[in-house]
């Protein structure tokens, strides 16, 4: 029996093999094919003409080559073949498709040989997403492609579908958008795609019988088969995700993808390990797995083939799919050289992709955490952000605790860690951090650093949190909280980051970890955008307010520190800062914001002069509500905004 312990092997003495050529590689002529595998005797190809049955109808075994790599050369037109590899490194191991496959057959199984050309949708060669001068211009939404359209009231054909997104003007059975359309409506500038790369927990063949957000990732370099109208050829899977880019990038939208380099699904039965035993993985001291993802691995990412993999699997996705960048799940397992050197290598193709991650593990790692990109490190990874969970925590209480409150849900003590968002995670001399238990020190170098939220696919939504620690509270008051939540996101420095249909009071019914629930607990019900038009008509305003507004999304910490002061007394409940919009480039030379998270009312003195009401309670208007000077009454549980009169 193959012993799975690797305390005896020293992985840095395997050789490196640094060239471009890794893969299947596919001509009219012949199909190029190397694979690393230093450890290996034999490498045999098998060659099928299904994806799925049938027997081998040629195999033939690589030839040993340079730096760990074997390689052969089949003469002729190969395209729509499938294959696998077979390893021997003194005992065969099991038939996989490799670690760089780009095209797969249903569920994985076998790699295709294809043209990638042949999969580009018309007009690819001018497609382009969003750049920006700042990533704070930047509002993502966060979704997953099954639940953007899966309802039976989302009035989308491709149900569940990569082509879901690029389907213009749908409409719910209540006759509000959905979908692309919905998008546009709202304004955001990114969709965030929970993980579209080839998982494993969906059957391709059945995919409405099983759910899975993706995060238990089989390939990282082929795309997702169960979103796909025809799953057993990958090339159909690859041409409609590259009209869902296309889709978006023709309104204005961009496309994050969310990676998950920090483990795999299997460990021992996994691709890597069918290839390179041990190599690809981190190891405890007793040689057995470690597991600071949780899932029972965690990926060497400082390894050099390691390392070289996750950068040709980044730009793999850049270059073929023209994604506008990336969240890395777990990134705080991931060493900080590797991010480092993902951002520079990116940097070289477009300076304006956008590179995030979790900048915590989920679990111990024998890597120390001052090696690795943990949100406390983030000072050390400039071009690259960090979640700030000490505000998501802040503003609705602990993610995972049912009953937990904070700001917006009328706990109060928690000012100082929603002024810690509000800067958008740099150093502010007003704030005083020794307040802020969740927090050391401010931990980003710049605001483009932070990504600020209050939500995400991950525990509650908004919606159920607050259901759940106010359960007497009305329906209206739980919107007032929602408003507030979602103004404090949008208008703080910094990214915001949106939960897709936080914008209508999104609800899992109380589920907080719903990652293979059903689609009755994980779809977008498209009728509570219906059901709650106010809340989503006050995020759009939200959203509008900051893309017309520099002075909500200054771009570097020492104008923060500058022009951003909280310049009224200190009230429990109450946050309240001054902006000098005229230093930040706005056409509003004072901007006053006030966030009340009491359940009173509350009086704010205003400094001498006349200012004109923009936000009160739930209306949001730039053109003005009202003239008002000396003291302002807040509404409970509400956002205010005046900005200095004169500039209307």
């Amino acid at each position: 029996m193959r012993n799975w312990k690797f305390n005896h092997i020293d992985f840095s003495t395997y050789p490196a093999y640094l060239e471009k050529d890794l893969g299947v590689f596919w001509s009219p002529e012949k199909t190029t094919i190397k694979i690393w595998a230093p450890t290996a005797q034999k490498v045999e190809l098998r060659l099928y003409k299904d994806g799925v049955s049938g027997e081998a109808y040629h195999k033939t075994n690589l030839q040993k080559s340079v730096a760990g790599t074997w390689a052969t050369i089949l003469k002729g037109d190969y395209q729509g073949k499938f294959y696998t590899f077979k390893v021997n490194d003194g005992e065969w191991l099991e038939e996989v498709p490799g670690i760089y496959a780009r095209c797969v057959g249903v569920n994985g199984l076998r790699g295709m040989i294809y043209n990638p050309n042949a999969t580009n949708p018309e007009g690819w060669i001018l497609d382009n997403g969003p750049r920006y001068s700042s990533f704070t211009e930047a509002v993502l939404y966060e979704t997953h492609v099954r639940d953007f359209s899966i309802a039976e009231n989302s009035g989308i054909i491709n149900k569940g579908k990569y082509l879901g997104f690029s389907e213009e003007d749908t409409l719910s059975s209540e006759g509000v958008k959905t979908g692309l359309a919905h998008l546009k409506e709202l304004g955001i500038t990114h969709v965030h795609l929970l993980p579209v790369n080839d998982y494993f927990t969906v059957d391709e063949e059945k995919p409405l019988e099983k759910y899975n957000w993706g995060y238990d990732p089989q390939h990282f370099n082929a795309l997702e088969g169960s979103y796909a109208t025809d799953p057993y050829d990958g090339r159909k899977r690859i041409l409609e995700f590259k009209k869902l880019v296309k889709a978006l990038h023709d309104n204005g939208i961009g496309v994050i993808l969310d990676v998950v380099f920090n483990h795999t699904y299997f460990a021992k039965e996994s691709v890597f390990n069918q290839i390179v035993p041990g190599y690809f993985y981190r190891q405890k001291s007793d040689g057995m797995f470690s597991n600071a993802s949780g899932c029972g691995n965690e990926i060497a990412s400082e390894r050099e083939m390691v390392r070289k993999y996750i950068i040709d699997s980044i730009k793999y996705w850049v270059e073929e799919f023209h994604v506008d960048g990336f969240r890395f799940d777990l990134m705080g397992i991931i060493d900080t050289i590797t991010m480092q050197q993902v951002r520079t290598e990116l940097n070289k193709i477009d300076t304006g992709l956008f590179l995030y991650g979790e900048g915590w593990a989920a679990d111990q790692s024998p890597m120390p955490e001052e090696q690795r990109a943990v949100k406390y490190n983030t000072s050390q990874l400039p071009g690259i952000a960090s979640f700030n969970d000490d505000f998501r925590d802040a503003l609705k209480g602990n993610h995972g605790d049912k009953k937990s409150k904070g700001f917006v849900s009328g706990l109060i003590l928690r000012e100082e860690a929603i002024k810690f968002g509000i800067t958008g995670a740099v150093h502010h001399p007003q704030i005083d951090y020794g307040f802020i238990e969740s927090l050391q020190m401010p931990w980003a170098n710049q605001p483009s650093q932070c990504i600020n939220y209050v939500s995400c696919h991950d525990n509650y939504t908004l919606w159920d949190k607050l259901k759940l620690s106010l359960p007497k509270a009305s329906d209206e008051e739980l919107r007032n909280r929602v408003k507030l939540a979602g103004a404090l996101v949008l208008t703080s420095q910094g990214v915001p980051l949106l939960h897709a249909g936080i914008d209508f009071c999104r609800s899992k019914n109380g589920n907080g970890n719903s990652y293979k629930s059903p689609d009755s607990v994980n779809q977008l019900d498209w009728d509570r955008k219906n059901t709650y038009i106010d809340v989503f008509e006050y995020f759009q305003k939200l959203i509008h307010l900051r893309k017309s507004h520099p002075a909500f999304r200054i771009s570097r910490a020492e104008q923060i520190r500058r022009d951003l002061n909280f310049c009224s007394q200190y009230q429990m409940g109450v946050v309240s800062y001054c902006i000098d919009g005229k230093a930040t480039g706005d056409t509003w030379n004072k901007l006053i914001l006030i966030f009340n998270g009491n359940e009173k009312e509350v009086d704010i003195p205003l400094p001498e002069g006349n200012f004109q009401l923009i936000a009160k309670a739930n209306i949001i208007d730039e053109m003005g509500i009202a003239t008002i000077c000396d003291k302002i009454v807040v509404e409970p549980v509400s956002f205010t905004l005046l900005v200095q009169a004169g500039e209307f």
